[in-house]
């Protein structure tokens, strides 16, 4: 009798000794503007895999270029579309350089990008939908990169480096590419004309993270039925990102009703606020974010600057929040 209870003990604690590699947590890290608070051109958000494999989303103008401190290894770069505060046409100095209101956004990325500049620097893979992929390809290819780094994942397909990259998924939203990234005579004879260049539809991402935990990163978008039918119903998304800046993207309203109707995740980090969505760490009363706050039905995370958020597989936080 003793002796099976010694063999069950056994057996309990080899269980309980292969449990965290499969109850470890996702880091999500956000790179803004100012440490601690939420700001208007704030987007970039770092994910780390359990396995290690970090994925920078967006790195918009609140990376302060390769340089940045915070960045450390990126493996991964998702740019959801071309638009100077996603790919980032500028960035600041350093990190809490200007004001939450007044944002530093002195140093241009031009004619690269942010994003190209940080995954030259780090020898990241750049993973995008639509036609954004050679565009990518030639900024490497032309800075002594490898143009090969720049990967295509166009709607419901993924590729697989360090860990399964997303599908793309739907994201309404323009996609202009702004002249000054092609440059010289044409460029400049686009620019003069109005005319943005072409590279696509923009796009959403799902990350497959290997404690199981399945994320939304809903870029800049509009409400979609794909946001049901796609992304909760097949994907079986528990954690989201959503923009809900208004204006330029869905609104507080409209970002709720996807976060309570379609996707019906478990928890959602507030996305694109396009104001001063905190003070002091905290929501700012009548802002746009506060009323995503109280109009959500699940539970909504800031991501404040500098602050590690993670997150276990059904999309609970569990440490940071």
């Amino acid at each position: 009798m003793n002796r099976s209870i010694r063999i069950a003990a056994l057996l309990l604690s080899a269980a309980a000794l292969a449990l965290p590699a499969f109850a470890q947590s996702v880091k999500v890290t956000p790179l803004g503007g100012i440490d601690g608070e939420f700001c208007p051109q704030d987007r970039a958000l770092v994910f780390e895999d359990p396995n290690g494999t970090r994925v920078l989303y967006d790195p918009g103008r609140t990376v302060a270029g390769a340089t940045d401190p915070r960045l450390g290894k990126i493996d991964i770069i998702l740019v959801s579309h071309m638009h100077g505060d996603h790919a980032g046409n500028a960035h600041n100095k350093a990190p809490n350089s200007g004001t939450c209101e007044a944002p530093d956004m002195s140093v241009s990325a031009m004619p690269n990008s942010n994003a190209a500049n940080i995954a030259i620097a780090k020898k990241s893979k750049i993973v995008t939908g639509s036609e954004m992929p050679p565009f990518f390809a030639a900024k490497l290819r032309a800075n002594g990169g490898n143009p090969a780094d720049s990967m295509l994942a166009r709607f419901g397909g993924s590729v697989t480096v360090a860990m399964r990259t997303p599908p793309t998924v739907t994201a309404m939203h323009s996609n202009g590419l702004d002249p000054d990234y092609i440059g010289g005579d044409l460029g400049k004879a686009m620019k003069d004309a109005g005319i943005a260049g072409d590279v696509g539809l923009a796009t959403g991402y799902v990350l497959r993270f290997s404690n199981g935990l399945v994320a939304y990163l809903s870029g800049d978008t509009g409400i979609t039925a794909d946001q049901e039918l796609v992304v909760r119903n097949h994907y079986n998304a528990k954690l989201a990102v959503m923009n809900i800046g208004d204006g330029f993207t869905t609104g507080p309203a409209e970002a709720a009703y996807v976060i309570n109707e379609l996707v019906k995740p478990t928890a959602v980090i507030a996305s694109h606020a396009n104001e001063v969505g905190t003070v002091g760490g905290k929501v700012r009363p009548g802002s746009k974010t506060e009323a995503f706050v109280k109009a959500s039905k699940v539970t909504v995370h800031i991501p404040l600057s500098g602050k590690t958020m993670e997150f276990d597989a059904g999309g609970k936080c569990t440490a940071g929040c």
